[in-house]
């Protein structure tokens, strides 16, 4: 995505999500349910370990491979399990506006901080216009000043960019519900031409391999997959980014990213959450996801441990006591 520099950015309102937000992993059962149980655990455990919040229903939580009415379910019983929803920003976006605003409005109904939106990902070679449309006419049709949109980008996956023109006509039309994005390009000059075009946006990195060169540019935090095997190292570098360890703690947390770089990112993480909790039932993602081998989530295990990251073994403990 390319930021255009040609005329002055509009004034975004000021982003009101700030920290590390975890897609958080669904774990799912032989049958291919959702293990409930489980996904709560890990949410409380995320919580616990210092995530300021759970993008729930994101990629690495394979929300295209859950149906609407599942992620509806799954929000209720997070928020009736005692997950205060100004800390969830769940995914909303898919390929079809009625599904998009039933799902936002859900979310904004029921209090959550904020969603995080995929554009319309089905028809390739949009225009500016018709991309801008799609998003305008979700906010029209859900109508409730509670809403707050993290716009998702994420091309490799969705082949459907954000350009930053839109970016910048989304901020202008709707400045208090249009409040930032998540940038999964993979390109840190991507991620720094949006904090340098867009100062008060909440940009936020998809990994924090860079994070701290982020912070310093004035992103708000980090909303990344990895999050899931290592939120007290990432939180560590959003609260120490200003002290004089900073570079140790991001040196650290980039090298826990490293360990997943080459591989398929959500297998990857389930293989290592099942391995580190002796649980395998963590193990297996939803078709047409396919497993890791086991022995690959072992070597992950051991070397986050290395790295001083654990995975909370007592978690999977406190859920065969029950």
């Amino acid at each position: 995505m390319t930021a255009f520099n040609a005329a002055p950015a509009p004034a975004p309102a000021p982003a009101e999500v700030r920290g590390l937000f975890v897609p958080v992993l669904t774990p799912f059962r032989a049958d291919l349910s959702v293990d409930l149980p489980r996904f709560l655990a890990h949410c409380r455990w995320l919580l616990d370990q210092g995530a300021d919040g759970l993008a729930v229903f994101g990629t690495t939580s394979e929300a295209n491979s859950l149906g609407i009415d599942e992620k509806l379910d799954l929000l209720t019983q997070l928020i009736e399990a005692g997950i205060p929803p100004a800390r969830l920003m769940p995914g909303t976006g898919t390929c079809a506006i009625p599904d998009t605003v039933r799902l936002t409005r859900a979310a904004a109904e029921a209090g959550c901080a904020s969603v995080l939106m995929l554009p319309p990902f089905y028809y390739k070679g949009i225009s500016d216009d018709g991309l801008f449309a799609s998003i305008d006419a979700v906010i029209q049709r859900v109508g409730d000043a509670r809403l707050r949109i993290y716009l998702y980008h994420f091309p490799q996956l969705s082949q459907v960019p954000i350009p930053a023109a839109v970016v910048g006509r989304l901020i202008e039309a709707h400045p208090h519900t249009v409040v930032g994005l998540k940038d999964s390009s993979g390109s840190w000059e991507n991620t720094r031409a949006l904090l340098e075009r867009f100062p008060g946006f909440g940009v936020f990195p998809g990994s924090e391999g860079r994070l701290l060169e982020a912070l310093r540019l004035g992103a708000p935090g980090c909303i990344t997959a990895t999050g899931n095997v290592n939120p007290a190292g990432i939180k560590a570098v959003l609260e120490g980014w200003q002290g004089p360890d900073a570079d140790a703690l991001q040196d650290r947390a980039s090298r826990v990213r490293a360990l997943f770089s080459g591989l398929p990112l959500i297998p990857a993480l389930k293989a290592t959450v099942a391995a580190a909790r002796r649980d395998p039932v963590w193990r297996g993602p939803r078709p047409p996801l396919l497993p890791m081998d086991a022995a690959e989530g072992i070597r992950l295990a051991a070397a986050l441990a290395d790295l001083g990251a654990t995975l909370g073994a007592d978690v999977s403990d406190a859920l065969e006591a029950t």
